[in-house]
């Protein structure tokens, strides 16, 4: 089956030049990942002692090979930070003529879009009866593409508890303090606040007189979704957090001059292929490249990690709240299973065990390799 990494392969170079330092090395290492030009990983089965040689992957966050188990890991890091109650979903978008500016100004565009997005929840929240006097706790993840990887198009989607802790005169911690299910905060008051905010996140790091006046009289899709409890949600955004744009299952055929891959349109369930010349589609995916070091996912409020106010303590003042503490505490409360589990041979089943790692190129030429292990 054809990958992402054969259609890179296949096309990058007739633009290699024209693209960006840190394009052209992500897209090096994307290539590599798994051939056995990085190294290697040497398994062997407990069970059956059948030898495994694994080519080491990149490690990349671009990657559509590499993640599954980084991925799994961070649903569960990332579950141990709910609370249990009722979650709101906020996605904050840009109209297309400033979401261009962004694309060029990456690192500074999308540190505006975040603060811009971040500041507008605080401030409307606090404004809000039943959120007066909390602080929150919430994280931000960054998207840039959308059903179609040739389309730029970034937002931010935001993981928003159904309430706030209640802070006492000193700040300290007093108790949780819920919204309603189906209310977060009022929705035209999150827009104009949001709009405001940008336009001042662009002006201050010079990008305004960049953005055309005809956009800021253009939509600002702000959406808030009550979502209920938060899992589902994470392993939606899990993918996205260690992947960009598009992964392997949907591209269709590499040839000489053209790529084709699977895209769903938008309120559909069917899928459609779209065609496109082999240097577009490079060009396409190397847009979603993020700026080195960039922080794609961020986290406020108590969820921050630099906060006063301790996960533990909040978790124990929602356990209050729903007067969950002797059932907890009782033992008799479900466990989560862990999500990651440990590689298993593709013959016996049996468990794995690292015996080698190399940095030398070698040649892989298993031909059912465990291609979803993260062996860099």
């Amino acid at each position: 089956m054809p990958s992402v990494a054969d259609a890179l392969r296949k096309h990058a170079p007739a633009i290699w030049q024209t693209l960006s330092i840190v394009q052209q090395k992500i897209l090096s290492s994307i290539i590599r990942c798994r051939t056995g030009a990085l190294g290697g990983v040497h398994y062997q089965c407990s069970g059956c002692r059948r030898e495994h040689w694994v080519g080491r992957s990149c490690g990349n966050r671009h990657c559509p090979n590499c993640g599954h188990e980084k991925t799994q890991a961070w649903i569960e890091k990332q579950s141990a930070k709910l609370m249990p109650v009722h979650h709101f979903l906020v996605t904050f978008t840009v109209p297309r003529e400033i979401g261009l500016v962004l694309r060029e100004c990456q690192r500074e565009g999308y540190r505006c879009l975040f603060d811009a997005s971040s500041q507008s929840i605080r401030d409307v929240a606090a404004a809000t009866k039943s959120l007066k006097g909390c602080q929150l706790g919430f994280f931000g993840v960054l998207h840039t593409w959308g059903r179609d990887p040739a389309v730029y198009h970034p937002y931010i989607h935001y993981v928003v508890p159904g309430g706030g802790v209640k802070l006492d005169d000193h700040g300290q911690a007093e108790s949780w303090q819920s919204t309603p299910k189906n209310f977060l905060f009022h929705h035209d008051t999150l827009v104009r606040i949001y709009k405001a905010k940008l336009a001042d996140e662009l002006r201050a790091c010079g990008l305004y007189d960049t953005v055309s006046m005809s956009a800021w009289n253009k939509k600002f899709v702000v959406d808030i979704q009550a979502v209920g409890h938060a899992i589902p949600t994470l392993k939606y955004l899990a993918p996205y957090v260690h992947r960009v744009a598009l992964s392997d299952k949907r591209i269709v055929a590499v040839d000489e001059s053209s790529v084709t891959y699977t895209v769903r349109p938008s309120k559909s369930v069917r899928t459609m292929t779209q065609k496109v010349e082999g240097e577009s589609f490079v060009r396409g995916f190397a847009q979603h490249v993020l700026p080195s070091g960039f922080q794609k996912i961020r986290h406020y409020g108590w969820m921050s990690p630099n906060s006063k106010i301790k996960l533990d303590q909040v978790r124990w003042l929602v356990w209050l709240f729903l007067g969950w503490t002797f059932w907890l505490a009782s033992g008799h409360a479900p466990q989560e299973k862990p999500l990651t589990q440990p590689l298993r041979c593709s013959d016996c089943g049996g468990q794995l065990r690292v015996v080698e790692v190399t940095y030398d190129p070698i040649e892989c030429s298993d031909t059912r390799s465990l291609a979803y292990f993260d062996s860099g």
